[in-house]
């Protein structure tokens, strides 16, 4: 169970900006090892974001106030690390090759096609809470569950994709073995029961939440392979970003 906890611990450290690497010891686990824990984190993550959707409706703000609430909560809370790495692959596809796309992606500016992205995305998540807000439980029930399910792509691509770069967090990171795979997994699709209890028809609700967000990070995934080669840290910021983003969509379309 220690080990556990240290493992949660660090998938914290690394994925958002909460307080708590002083309870890791000198010599922590890898992060392929604590990678099961990612979904862990996104319900961490999700929980503070309902929290805030849950303040804002009984203040009486508006739907849309209420989601870039949660939305800018979440940024704060992450510091906008898989944005970033959404900016970065958007930009890198206007590379020639495979080498310029990497190298565009390391560039710490931001370009046109990043900003698109971001706006994109931001916006969709954004509305799509906004859209379910009229049921608050409903709009938290989704960012926490998808806040959840998100984050066990990344570790789906850790794992099974192979580094693009030798030099970067996606090769020094380590490669998760099977069982912390299927933990993850197995911790991501049980997250969605959540929000899938919220809609009329929960388990076919909860089977086409589970394909949205799957489908869209396969895309993604596939993207890499083809034009990057595998995966970077950048790639799993992306996975998770458009993941939650098709995953809200759906939640709207179902409700």
């Amino acid at each position: 169970m220690a080990r556990r906890l240290t493992e949660a611990a660090l998938a914290l450290v690394w994925l958002t900006r909460l307080p708590v690497g002083r309870f890791l010891p000198a010599a922590p686990p890898t992060l392929a090892q604590a990678a099961w824990a990612f979904p862990l984190v996104g319900l961490v993550v999700g929980l503070i974001a309902a929290a805030v959707l849950g303040l804002a409706a009984l203040a009486g703000l508006p739907g849309g106030i209420a989601a870039l609430l949660a939305i800018g909560t979440v940024m704060l809370v992450t510091g906008g690390l898989h944005e970033d790495g959404l900016a970065d692959c958007a930009d890198g596809s206007g590379g020639a090759d495979r080498e310029r796309r990497l190298e565009i992606m390391r560039d710490s500016r931001v370009g046109s096609y990043g900003v698109l992205a971001l706006i994109v995305t931001v916006g969709l998540r954004v509305f799509a809470i906004a859209a379910l807000m009229p049921e608050p439980w409903t709009a938290a029930a989704a960012v926490v569950g998808l806040a959840a399910a998100s984050r066990a792509g990344m570790t789906a691509g850790l794992g099974l994709m192979p580094a693009a770069r030798v030099d970067g967090l996606g090769h020094a990171a380590g490669r998760p073995g099977k069982g912390t795979i299927r933990a993850a997994m197995i911790l991501g699709g049980a997250s969605l029961i959540l929000p899938a209890l919220a809609l009329p028809s929960p388990v076919p609700a909860w089977l086409v939440l589970i394909a949205a967000v799957a489908l869209a990070q396969l895309w993604l995934a596939r993207w890499a392979m083809r034009r990057l080669g595998g995966q970077t840290g950048d790639v799993l910021g992306a996975m998770q970003q458009i993941g939650e983003a098709a995953g809200l969509v759906a939640m709207v379309a179902l409700a």
